[in-house]
């Protein structure tokens, strides 16, 4: 085969490989703005997600009733592939969750689910399982000036949770760009906390969650989830391979976006 036609093959191959990237709690796909070119520059298709009432989501959150409407733009997302098609899905903190779900729900859609310092549930115990042991780790001091609030009256467990700017800047964004920090203060929007709803969900399933490759990319410097919890979840719930990048906080994407570029791209060139 000629060079020309090797290269050719090789461009052709990326593009058949498509990322759908997942973004974490209080974020919006926006967070993924510098991976994104980085990826699409190299020849692979992207897609970055919205959730509901998230980023520029239209949705109010005192519309989103459920832990399934919050996913529904990625459930659509994937609902909507051609047959045949198949994607690396990104999730990154609390996104992982809803890797779960989108792999429980369409498992034949999915390559390979990449955890990125991300909650990793498991098909043993309830969906809130590992959020819940993350709770009780975390004194409530450790949440500096993060608000929690009651959304419903009438049901005080649909709760929200909005990072504070002292919690954004101490540990989450501790090793980024302060430029990226001011970015996270003028666009985070209040999550829901799904713990309680999650905590009498069915669980995953093995054919459905628990049959797809899983790898979990470890963040060394990540305040907000420790490294030790990571390695807590990897060991709860084993995975095909486990990535570590050091020197990044929460958010990698952000802090170091070219180690999380390489970080992607080999693993979709093993696995997808």
């Amino acid at each position: 085969m000629k060079p020309t036609e090797k290269i050719k093959k090789m461009a052709e191959a990326k593009k058949r490989k498509h990322f759908v990237l997942v973004h974490g709690s209080n974020h919006g796909a926006w967070c993924w703005y510098k991976v994104k070119p980085q990826l699409e520059a190299a020849g692979y298709r992207v897609t970055a997600l919205d959730l509901a009432a998230t980023g520029i989501n239209m949705k109010k959150i005192q519309d989103v009733h459920s832990f399934y409407e919050y996913n529904e733009p990625l459930l659509e997302f994937l609902a909507s592939l051609s047959a045949g098609e198949k994607v690396v899905l990104v999730g990154h903190s609390a996104g992982g969750l809803s890797l779960a779900l989108a792999a429980d729900k369409f498992p034949h859609k999915i390559s390979v689910a990449i955890f990125l310092t991300a909650f990793m549930p498991d098909t043993k115990h309830q969906p809130s399982y590992v959020v819940e042991r993350f709770f009780e780790k975390i004194p409530s001091g450790e949440w500096l000036d993060t608000q929690f609030s009651v959304i419903d009256s009438s049901n005080p467990s649909r709760k929200t949770i909005f990072f504070g700017h002292n919690f954004l800047t101490l540990k989450l964004y501790q090793l980024s760009p302060p430029e990226d920090v001011e970015l996270g203060k003028m666009l985070l929007r209040p999550g829901l906390v799904f713990v309680d709803e999650l905590s009498k969900a069915n669980k995953f399933s093995n054919e459905g969650y628990g049959s797809i490759k899983r790898v979990y990319v470890v963040c060394d410097e990540d305040i907000c989830v420790p490294k030790q919890f990571q390695h807590w979840m990897i060991q709860n719930n084993p995975v095909d391979e486990v990535i570590e990048i050091k020197g990044v906080d929460h958010m990698p994407m952000l802090s170091k976006p070219h180690q999380v570029f390489d970080c992607l791209s080999h693993i979709a060139q093993k696995y997808a």
